[in-house]
C-alpha cells in the first residue's frame, strides 16, 4: 500500500513537474512568437521609411532639375516679351495678339511651374490647378487663335482634388494639341457634373486633325491621370473633321 501510495505521489508530482514545464515552454515559445512578430513590423516601419525618404529625395532631384533647367529660360521669354510689348506701345503702335499671348502664355508657364515645384517640394500632392481657372485657360486660348467656348452643365459643386486637377490638364493639353494641329479651328470645351461621375469633352473643327491620335506624351500623360483615378479616356478623330477628347472622371456622390 505505502508502495503504491508512494508510486502515485511520484506520479503525480511527474505530471505537475511536466505540466510547470509546458507551461514555461509555452509562455517561452509565445514571447518568442512576439520578439518576431516585431521584428517583422520593425523591418516594415523601416522599408516604409527608407522608400519614403528616397520618393522625397528623388522629388527634390526633379524639382531642382526643373528649376535650373526651365525656369530661367521661360523668364528670360517672359521679359523680352514685355520689352517687345513696352517697346511697341512706347513708339505708338500696339503689339501684335502674338506677341501679347507669347507673354501671356510665358507668364502663366511661369505661374505653373513654380506651383509644380511647390508640389514636388511638399510631402502632400495638392494640385495647383483646377477647374476654377478653366475660363483663363479658354481666354489664353482665344488669344492663341483657337476661338474656344466653355459649357458647364449639371449642379457644379467641389470636387476631389485629384479629379479637379486631371480634368483641368485634360482640357488644358487638348486645347493645346488644337492649337499646335488644328487649322482655321474652333474649340467647344464642355463640362458635365453627373451624380457619380465628371465628362470633359474638348472638341474642335480643324481640317488638320483628321490624322489618328500620334501616342506623344501629352495623349500618353492625359490617359495615365484619368485611368490613375478609374477614369477612362477617348481621343479620336471627328465624324466629319476635328478631333474629340473626352474623359470619363469617377466622383464619389455629394
Amino acid at each position: 500500500m505505502r508502495t503504491d501510495r508512494g508510486w502515485r505521489r511520484f506520479y503525480g508530482a511527474g505530471w505537475l513537474l511536466s505540466a510547470a514545464a509546458g507551461a514555461a515552454a509555452f509562455a517561452q515559445w509565445h514571447a518568442y512568437v512576439r520578439e518576431v512578430e516585431q521584428r517583422a513590423e520593425e523591418a516594415e516601419r523601416t522599408r516604409d521609411e527608407v522608400a519614403r525618404r528616397r520618393t522625397v529625395e528623388e522629388r527634390l532631384r526633379i524639382a531642382r532639375e526643373l528649376h535650373d533647367s526651365l525656369t530661367h529660360s521661360i523668364s528670360v521669354i517672359t521679359v523680352q516679351a514685355g520689352v517687345a510689348a513696352h517697346l511697341a506701345r512706347k513708339n505708338g503702335e500696339e503689339p501684335s495678339p502674338a506677341l501679347l499671348a507669347i507673354q501671356e502664355a510665358s507668364s502663366e508657364a511661369v505661374r505653373e511651374l513654380r506651383s509644380t515645384l511647390e508640389v514636388l517640394r511638399r510631402d502632400d500632392d495638392l494640385p495647383g490647378n483646377g477647374l476654377e481657372r478653366l475660363p483663363a485657360l479658354v481666354e489664353r486660348a482665344s488669344s492663341s487663335g483657337l476661338p474656344t467656348t466653355l459649357t458647364v452643365r449639371g449642379a457644379e459643386r467641389p470636387l476631389p482634388p485629384d479629379v479637379d486637377q486631371a480634368a483641368y490638364r485634360v482640357v488644358q493639353e487638348a486645347l493645346t494639341n488644337a492649337t499646335r494641329h488644328a487649322v482655321d479651328a474652333t474649340a467647344t470645351v464642355e463640362i458635365t457634373y453627373h451624380p457619380t461621375s465628371l465628362t470633359v469633352r474638348v472638341d474642335d473643327d480643324g481640317i488638320g486633325s483628321r490624322q489618328p491620335p500620334v501616342p506623344g506624351y501629352g495623349l500618353i500623360g492625359m490617359r495615365e491621370r484619368v485611368t490613375a483615378l478609374g477614369g477612362r479616356l477617348r481621343a479620336e478623330p471627328g465624324p466629319a473633321r476635328g478631333f474629340s477628347v473626352v474623359a470619363e472622371l469617377p466622383v464619389a456622390s455629394p
